[in-house]
């Protein structure tokens, strides 16, 4: 199998008055996984119906290896979609699941299940292929959704939210099985979640997507470090935001005066004048409890474990602050007591104010 690429041209999608997807330019890459990450709503899964045809683009163009997808239908075009519905036939065998779609393309029996065999193989099930779905395990069942889509040849294997359904163990370990389908295969896959976990573990890069449009698309590293938008910042992992006015810019420096009072970090935009109206983003993992620049006391309202890491919560000044403590570390501040805790001014990122990610949506 071998992947093709896929060019969204001035795509938009519009249901009557209300716009799901704004016009969008976007180019993945043949052969990669790409993911494309955002809340409940925001267009991520209209964007997916719309490359595998199941919606019709209201306009631009949607091209596939090269090819102008337009007014070809879902069994025209070199997809496969599985949806978080694996739907999966209860009354057929796993290798009969697998062989189905080969069946509607004039395949005989005898090829059809050496070819769900191969597919078997290759996620690993083919001690399972006489068992009906019900005796899977949820994963397995996933296993065999994939290899259904794989046998039908596509180019491009579209994923909506696939894992949603698993718990967190099952979701860890599919996550590094996707990967490895992928890899093996050469097929591309474009992944949608909401999960900010399963995109950055999984994906070569990144679509960051809000309220029907596109805000940032890079590599994983690319995302996290050096979030373009507070929107993204917000989103795609923990940060720790403060709220301000510019009063110095110097390079690729400014200095922010916030209710913590004045810190110093990175500018994001060369545009940042003074007096502008900004906000200031430090990473929980990049605080610590000590003196330096940008340091301030904070009393500790509490501390939460999460596994390896201690999530510890500071406030100063009606404004709550984070950090993160490895669980190694046995000298955990005192709950109550006032503490000094500074960061590093090449960890922060200064940009424009603009929209953050609600706090408790879908992330």
């Amino acid at each position: 199998m071998r992947g093709k690429g896929v060019e969204l041209q001035h795509v938009a999608v519009k249901f009557g008055d209300f716009t799901a997807v704004h016009p969008t330019d976007l180019h993945i890459e043949a052969g990669e996984f790409f993911s494309i990450l955002g809340p409940s709503g925001c267009g991520k899964t209209t964007l997916l119906r719309a490359i595998s045809g199941f919606t019709e683009p209201s306009e631009g163009r949607i091209l596939i290896g090269a090819e102008d997808t337009q007014g070809k239908g879902p069994s025209k075009r070199p997809t496969a979609l599985i949806f978080q519905n694996l739907a999966l036939f209860p009354m057929m065998s796993v290798w009969e699941n697998v062989a189905f779609g080969l069946e509607a393309r004039g395949m005989n029996w005898v090829d059809r299940k050496k070819r769900a065999y191969e597919l078997l193989d290759l996620v690993e099930l083919s001690d399972h292929a006489h068992k009906k779905p019900s005796a899977l395990s949820g994963g397995q069942m996933q296993r065999v959704a994939i290899a259904r889509a794989l046998a039908v040849e596509p180019a491009v294997l579209l994923l909506d939210e696939p894992l949603s359904a698993l718990d967190l163990k099952l979701r860890q370990h599919m996550r590094a099985e996707l990967r490895s389908i992928q890899k093996k295969t050469g097929v591309t896959f474009i992944y949608i979640t909401h999960d900010q976990g399963e995109a950055l573990n999984m994906s070569d890069r990144i679509a960051v997507m809000n309220r029907g449009r596109i805000e940032q698309v890079g590599d994983t590293k690319t995302v996290y470090d050096a979030p373009s938008t507070p929107f993204v910042a917000s989103f795609v992992g923990e940060n720790n935001v403060l709220h301000g006015t510019v009063n110095f810019v110097n390079g690729t420096y400014a200095k922010i005066e916030t209710p913590m009072g004045e810190m110093r970090g990175r500018k994001h935009h060369s545009n940042l004048r003074e007096g502008d109206e900004a906000m200031f983003f430090v990473r929980p993992e990049l605080v610590v409890m000590e003196d330096g620049e940008n340091a301030f006391d904070a009393t500790l309202m509490r501390q939460e474990l999460e596994g390896p890491f201690f999530n510890l919560h500071f406030a100063n000044n009606g404004q709550e602050f984070s950090v993160h403590m490895t669980n190694s570390n046995h000298n955990l501040p005192d709950v109550g007591a006032q503490h000094k805790i500074s960061f590093d001014p090449e960890s922060c990122l200064i940009m424009g104010a603009g929209e953050l990610a609600q706090t408790g949506s879908e992330a």
